[in-house]
């Protein structure tokens, strides 16, 4: 993407918190069928906060983390560097990831989920956001925005003051 702000999403903390619980809800209705999460597995970094919130929600206490770095400079994705591996104990004594999720804040081209994809690939992948490049790489999602939208975190965010969409500033 080249302007990020070209379609910004700026997302709260109270809206993010709600939409994590939203997916909690969905992803609590699959577990009803499938049975018990036997863990979790968070994208780094933005998948922390939403995982919390799972786990949570879901009374899910195993938790791991993989590290993988795709943005760089906070506005177009990069070549992707694994930083931190799944456990061994997740990736061997799971089948695959069955029964584990794979939580992350937004799939945007899908290319930081099929990575994890081929570290677990019978796992279940679960994201707050979900853009329509990304979507196929996902089970699970909340909320759908465009290819182009470029979504602002609450964790990128300072209380500032926001140009009117028109571009006309009052006073």
């Amino acid at each position: 993407m080249s302007d990020p702000s070209s379609k910004a999403y700026p997302v709260s903390w109270d809206q993010f918190h709600r939409d994590s619980k939203a997916l909690a809800w969905k992803l609590s209705t699959l577990s009803e069928k499938n049975g018990e999460w036997k863990a979790i597995v968070s994208i780094t970094r933005g998948g922390l906060v939403p995982a919390a919130i799972i786990a949570r929600e879901l009374g899910v206490r195993n938790i791991e983390t993989v590290c993988i770095a795709s943005y760089h400079e906070y506005k177009d994705q990069g070549n992707l560097v694994v930083i931190k591996t799944i456990s061994d104990d997740i990736l061997n004594n799971t089948e695959g990831g069955k029964s584990v999720l794979v939580i992350d804040d937004l799939t945007d081209t899908g290319a930081t989920a099929k990575e994890v994809r081929k570290m677990l690939p019978n796992a279940h992948f679960a994201t707050v956001y979900a853009k329509p490049s990304g979507k196929p790489t996902v089970n699970t999602y909340v909320t759908e925005v465009s290819q182009d939208t470029w979504i602002y975190f609450p964790w990128d965010l300072d209380l500032s003051y926001s140009t009117p969409i028109s571009g006309k500033k009052d006073g």
